[in-house]
């Protein structure tokens, strides 16, 4: 066994290491809901997408285990001193997180097949295991990624020879490199695989390797930016624009709106990219006016087709009086090196293209990758929904307002308001 301070037990090494290994886009959001929503409550809910994933009770102890030691990290002075440097993050934030660290008593996480967390919610046993975050929201969002990193290197390493996984996403990323070597591809990417990666140790590998190529342009691991020297890379994701929907005063259908407000008020021009897919891209659109097209350096795509979203987005620039050929569109839906060749062609001379690849970077292996993800569920009590572009990747708890909440949206795009 891994005996590691407080006598927390663990049989694998410390899945996380470092507060700052996490995706850029979790200090940026926080960032907002440290200056503007701090009396918000959030609840966050697990679930695992592959069917017949199990997760055993000895990888539900483990995964217990990774989040005792997490909750005893800190920031580092090092650590801090970096996240300072970046022209876009506040001295007061820097200073919340000098006192912040992770709190055990806000995630719960068991072996269970038979669990709601209140009476007339769906099942929230994914795999055989419930795991849940809630707490304030300021503090409990950044739990995310750390928990997704958590659970998929215990998944992978309890049940498989790590050591054939890592030597068959070896010889695949050989591969990968010797293709941006012989001109095969020619587009620029950042490295977005930490969410699912295969374990600390090979995501920094990877990092280390696909910078050689002189195609990547950063990654969105804060820690790996720091250690390599590249650029952190991320806005913010669809929990942001759903945290709108359970604060009062805002109409359902508007939040996008608000969101992109806010978003603009803190950071002035900077972190210009908008995802487009948190309330379907058409009602985005509505709210996308000439004033945010000008401000917004570009768009994020992350379900739906990308040529058709990507042909409305610049159909929507030209009909605002703007030049695509401004603004960038980001791709990071499910990407691998030939469907992300395939978009920039397409739309190559057109628009700025970039691409984030995650998976097919961090954990490509010979054994079938887990689609795990943790989402927002509710604030201050109320249900938040995504709708996305693609219905499969709607997640909410409450059907009835995920319907009621698509009803708002139909609406205002059926009258024209």
């Amino acid at each position: 066994m891994f005996a590691i301070r407080n006598n927390i037990m663990m049989k694998l090494s410390p899945c996380v290491v470092s507060l700052l290994d996490t995706d850029l886009y979790k200090f940026s959001m926080n960032q907002v809901m440290f200056h503007k929503h701090t009396n918000l409550n959030g609840t966050y809910i697990f679930k695992c997408r592959n069917e017949g994933v199990e997760f055993t009770q000895a990888m539900v102890d483990e995964i217990n285990a990774q989040i005792d030691y997490l909750c005893t990290l800190t920031f580092s002075d090092e650590e801090l001193d970096y996240l300072g440097s970046l022209r876009f993050m506040k001295p007061d934030y820097i200073e919340f997180l000098r006192l912040w660290r992770p709190l055990r008593r806000y995630v719960k996480c068991f072996k269970s097949d038979e669990y709601y967390l209140k009476d007339g919610d769906e099942n929230i046993s994914s795999g055989g295991m419930v795991l849940y975050v809630d707490g304030p929201m300021f503090s409990v969002m950044q739990f995310e990624i750390y928990l997704l990193e958590i659970v998929n290197e215990v998944y992978f390493k309890m049940n498989n020879d790590y050591e054939t996984l890592k030597e068959s996403a070896r010889e695949k990323l050989l591969w990968k490199r010797q293709q941006f070597r012989m001109e095969e591809y020619d587009f620029n990417f950042a490295e977005f695989g930490a969410r699912r990666r295969l374990s600390r140790e090979w995501q920094d590998y990877v990092v280390g390797e696909i910078l050689k190529t002189g195609h990547c342009v950063g990654t969105s691991n804060v820690y790996l930016a720091m250690k390599y020297g590249c650029k952190p890379i991320g806005t913010y994701a669809h929990e942001y624009i759903q945290m709108y929907q359970g604060i009062p005063g805002i109409q359902l259908a508007y939040t996008n709106k608000k969101a992109l407000e806010e978003w603009f008020n803190e950071y002035q021009g900077d972190l210009g990219t908008a995802l487009t897919d948190t309330l379907g891209t058409d009602l985005f659109l509505r709210d996308f006016n000439k004033l945010h097209a000008l401000c917004y350096t570009g768009v994020r795509h992350d379900s739906g087709d990308p040529i058709e979203w990507g042909e409305k987005i610049i159909a929507h620039y030209e009909k605002l009086g703007i030049n695509p050929q401004e603004k960038t569109l980001l791709f990071s839906d499910s990407l691998d090196f030939d469907r992300a060749q395939k978009i920039y062609n397409h739309f190559r001379g057109r628009i700025n293209v970039s691409f984030g690849i995650g998976t097919f970077l961090s954990n490509d292996t010979c054994v079938k990758p887990l689609n795990i993800v943790i989402k927002l569920q509710y604030v201050n009590g109320h249900p938040v929904a995504k709708l996305s572009d693609v219905p499969g990747k709607t997640m909410c708890q409450d059907k009835g307002y995920a319907a009621y909440l698509q009803q708002a949206v139909d609406y205002r795009l059926r009258e024209g308001i």
